[in-house]
């Protein structure tokens, strides 16, 4: 096929984005499976699973649904229809949620049982257990239920997103049945309840932990909500809503008031998805089916217990013997206690690989900075926070010593408005000149710029990273954070932070590539010039780390760098919309994912460049969203040290991966590798904590 003439409209050449996340997923189920995993481990994969799809329910299958309804004709590039893609996604979730069920029963529940971490079913509680729990509902959760009935006289009541709830069946003495709701108030109550053991002198019962799900003992308990009536069924079951709900920011007045509405409107969404349990008679199903006004192909029958995300309780047991063994990472000797950081980053840029190095010395950057009477301004952006903040307490430090601090806090974080707006209102408090975010745009860069007098002048220190500005999740997330002190760099982000914050319109910057403006072609045009350079050299090799590749116009412009000869090794996590290994158009393509005890979230983009290799590292995946509806950030590494770290440890490492990785055959599915005869196993993840702090020198 001629180069010129690979357009995105084939659509043979292209994998359904939706369809190539459930194959992800599918990867997050097999880490389940996977008996190297301590036990726990293992139980939180299941979780993460199960919590995976809720998301894509609310968000990816909500959007399908409202394109149907609307008559939507366009399709993406591969070419399916939205009917197609629903039809598609139910056909291959349906052997995804029974394995996902037999994995938990088969494999997870005896193992727990044999480690002393009983979860009961109420029928096989001991009497005095029984006694136990009955104490506890009548004491606890009793006095907070709502039975509500729903019939000529009782409107079918409102049944919120994601919560868990009993549908049942009571009957009168004139045998006439009747249905009603209760809400299961996994918001008040643990879903594991554990129940106390009396001490029975026995050392290894004293040690075992005794659990039941919080719907078992309300079903065991419903005749007491039923007084004279006789309850004849009670099934589990819960509801997906849809959660996109777009923000029209160009109509809103206060975005800060509209987001809390918009947050108000997603619990009301239109129903998705209902997950019943096999069990549950046709006849509450068919009357869920037309009360709540949905499909049949929406009713998603599945095995107990519904909402297995809840499953992540499990993680907060005191058991370290079924969990991974810590680490303790790495801090660089130049960034550590009692050090000068700014001296350091001055001396020399600052490439951190968390979570292998610690965060700490971010957290460190901002301190100093609020304390540093030489620290001016700070400015930052913050996109998903979390709870307990050290970066967002330095702020307000700084803001209390009287340095200018300007924080823009992306409100359109979905899933983490509330939390944002929390911490908008707290930093305006102090005095912070808080951003909500920009006009049709989500801010998804991670960059914070610290403006200090010197004495030779004002000096710019910047902090980029992969990731977000959250602690917690740098400990189980892989990110890349960069400091430096470049001028042209900090002149960048100067000019960067001047759009955000107000009006200003920059074409071009002088060492970035920022989306929406310059980060597609930027990109484009290094693999065009990888292809131009391979046909003088024959030595062209691109290697592109990220979490999703679903852009048709850089994957077109990978598909001509194959037919170039170019070899382009892509190791994408997730979504994966290019189709490797087509004779004559990407026979030259490797794609590869790692999901492992990490989540790897890290972006690195390599071009050879006929020798003078070119890196560079951001907070943008190759999606249409980061690169035309966000403000998204990929920086140069200039540092050769940096760069033959990155190039020459850390990337073949990656993809000489022979435990985690999976290897992306044409057709969309994966398989595993095995190491060559002769060689030791390599597991990437593992590799990097053994070698932590080491895999560069930080004073060079």
């Amino acid at each position: 096929m001629d180069v010129h003439h690979l357009t995105a409209d084939k659509a043979s050449l292209y994998i359904n984005r939706e369809l190539s996340w459930i194959r992800f997923n599918r990867h997050v189920l097999d880490e389940a499976r996977d008996e190297h995993h301590p036990l726990l481990e293992r139980v939180k994969f299941l979780a993460i699973f199960a919590n995976n799809l809720d998301e894509f329910f609310m968000v990816r299958v909500s959007g399908l649904q409202r394109q149907l309804a609307k008559g939507v004709l366009k399709s993406p590039p591969d070419g399916l229809t939205p009917s197609q893609q629903l039809d598609a996604i139910r056909q291959m979730l349906v052997p995804e949620l029974a394995a996902h069920c037999d994995t938990w029963h088969e494999e997870i529940l005896p193992e727990l049982d044999a480690a002393g971490i009983h979860i009961h079913m109420y029928a096989g509680l001991s009497e005095k257990q029984k006694d136990t729990m009955h104490t506890f509902f009548v004491n606890e959760v009793f006095p907070v239920l709502t039975p509500l009935a729903f019939d000529s006289s009782h409107p079918f009541p409102f049944i919120s997103n994601l919560s868990l709830n009993l549908a049942i069946i009571v009957r009168d003495q004139a045998q006439k049945d009747y249905f009603a709701r209760v809400k299961v108030p996994t918001n008040l109550f643990s879903r594991l309840v554990r129940i106390p053991e009396p001490d029975t002198g026995s050392r290894a019962k004293d040690t075992d932990i005794h659990l039941i799900y919080l719907e078992e003992i309300i079903a065991a308990h419903l005749p007491m909500l039923f007084p004279g009536l006789e309850v004849v069924a009670a099934f589990p079951f819960r509801i997906t809503r849809d959660a996109d709900l777009e923000i029209e920011v160009d109509e809103a007045s206060d975005l800060l008031t509209t987001v809390e509405e918009i947050m108000e409107q997603r619990a009301k969404g239109k129903p998705v998805r209902i997950e019943i349990e096999c069990s549950m008679h046709d006849t509450i199903c068919h009357m869920l089916e037309k009360k709540l006004g949905v499909h049949p192909d929406m009713i998603y029958r599945v095995g107990h217990p519904l909402g297995m995300a809840d499953l992540m309780q499990l993680m907060s047991l005191d058991r370290p013997d079924l969990k991974d063994v810590p680490f303790l990472p790495s801090v660089p000797d130049d960034l550590g206690e009692g050090k000068d950081i700014f001296a350091s980053i001055k001396r020399n840029d600052i490439l951190l690989y968390h979570p292998y190095d610690s965060f700490t010395p971010v957290v460190t950057f901002l301190r100093q900075a609020a304390q540093d009477p030489d620290v001016l301004a700070i400015k930052i952006t913050l996109y998903r926070v979390g709870s307990n903040s050290p970066i967002v307490n330095a702020l307000m430090e700084a803001r209390q010593n009287g340095k200018a601090v300007a924080a823009l806090i992306e409100l359109k974080a979905r899933f983490d408005e509330e939390n944002n707006i929390g911490w908008a209102r707290a930093l305006e408090h102090e005095g912070v000149h808080v951003v909500y975010g920009v006009v049709g745009l989500k801010v998804h860069a991670k960059l914070c710029m610290v403006v200090r007098r010197e004495k030779d002048g004002i000096r710019r220190y910047i902090h980029m990273g992969t990731g977000n500005y959250n602690a917690t999740t740098s400990r189980i997330y892989t990110d890349f954070g960069f400091l430096t002190a470049d001028r042209a760099i900090g002149e960048d982000i100067a000019h960067l932070f001047n759009f955000l914050t107000g009006y200003a319109r920059i074409d071009r910057y002088q060492k970035l590539l920022v989306a929406p403006v310059s980060l597609r072609n930027g990109i484009i045009e290094r693999i065009d010039r990888e292809i131009e350079n391979h046909t003088r050299n024959g030595d062209g090799h691109l290697i592109f780390k990220m979490n999703a590749l679903v852009d048709p116009f850089c994957i077109d412009a990978l598909y001509r760098a194959s037919q170039a000869g170019v070899k382009v090794d892509l190791q994408v996590r997730g979504i994966c919309c290019l189709r490797p290994g087509i004779p004559g158009i990407s026979e030259n393509i490797c794609v590869s994912s790692i999901v492992g005890r990490f989540l790897e979230h890290a972006r690195i983009y390599y071009f050879h460049n006929g020798g003078n290799d070119e890196i560079y590292l951001g907070s943008a995946d190759l999606m249409p969203r980061n690169l035309d509806r966000r403000v998204e950030l990929l920086f140069p590494l200039e540092n050769p040290v940096i760069r033959a770290a990155i190039a020459a440890r850390i990337l073949p490492v990656q993809l000489q991966d022979t435990v985690k990785i999976r290897l992306m055959q044409a057709d969309g599915t994966y398989r595993r590798t095995c190491p060559a005869t002769g060689t030791e196993s390599l597991n990437a993840q593992t590799w990097m904590v053994d070698h932590r702090g080491s895999w560069y020198d930080h004073t060079r």
